[in-house]
């Protein structure tokens, strides 16, 4: 066995242990630092395939941010793991059907006859020149422009779909209306109130300075 080889097992059994991990640990914090370490174990199999820009999107958008985010939700909401454990022992045998589902459904798709060694062989190597992300750029742009373009728009829908599901009115709340703040005049801005000056209660009382009378008011 290689080096390659033996880093590919290596990398694949930490995916699979750390994937296991995401879906058994209870403490949603474990789970999300499961979740990481999967990440890491993916970029690390991607680099084994040259694709070094993919892996370097994984760990810095994925690792460096949405994880970050998901660490921070989980551990500012409050989670009931009482009730967490609860619906785990419940839901165990769904899950054991829908993992035994999924795992006969991707021996079936991804089988030696479709993704085998005879249908696709070796990765070719590459010289030092090879550039990875304009070659991911050209099929990107040129062979899969269309599927690329309607991703997009589904999770442009998704997005607005999102905010406005979440957009709500409670009474009692301050908002912003656009429409008025660009409506509104020179007049409107800034009001100007006169008003008389009014001696303080607390104003200090001037004292007289020295060789000068102080006249007592009638």
């Amino acid at each position: 066995m290689g080096i390659e080889k033996f880093l590919f097992y290596f990398f694949a059994a930490i995916l699979l242990v750390a994937a296991t991990l995401v879906i058994t640990v209870r403490n949603p914090v474990r789970a999300a630092l499961s979740l990481v370490l999967a990440f890491f174990a993916s970029a690390a199999l991607w680099m084994l395939l040259e694709a070094e820009f993919l892996a370097l999107v994984l760990v810095l958008v994925y690792v460096g941010a949405v994880m970050v985010l998901f660490l921070f939700v989980v551990m500012m909401i409050d989670i009931d793991l009482a009730q967490v454990k609860e619906g785990f022992s419940r839901m165990l045998p769904a899950g054991i059907a829908v993992a035994v589902g999924l795992v006969v459904v991707m021996a079936v798709v991804v089988g030696p006859e479709h993704f085998g060694l005879e249908g696709f062989g070796e990765v070719p190597r590459h010289g030092a020149d090879y550039n990875n992300t304009r070659e991911l750029g050209m099929a990107l742009f040129t062979t899969f422009v269309y599927p690329f373009e309607l991703a997009a728009l589904i999770l442009l829908v998704a997005i607005v779909a999102a905010i406005a599901l979440t957009l709500r009115r409670r009474p009692g709340t301050r908002h912003q209306n656009p429409a008025e703040q660009v409506a509104v005049n020179a007049a409107e801005r800034v009001r100007v109130v006169k008003m008389a000056a009014e001696p303080r209660d607390d104003a200090p009382v001037p004292t007289a300075e020295p060789g000068e009378s102080k006249e007592e008011p009638r």
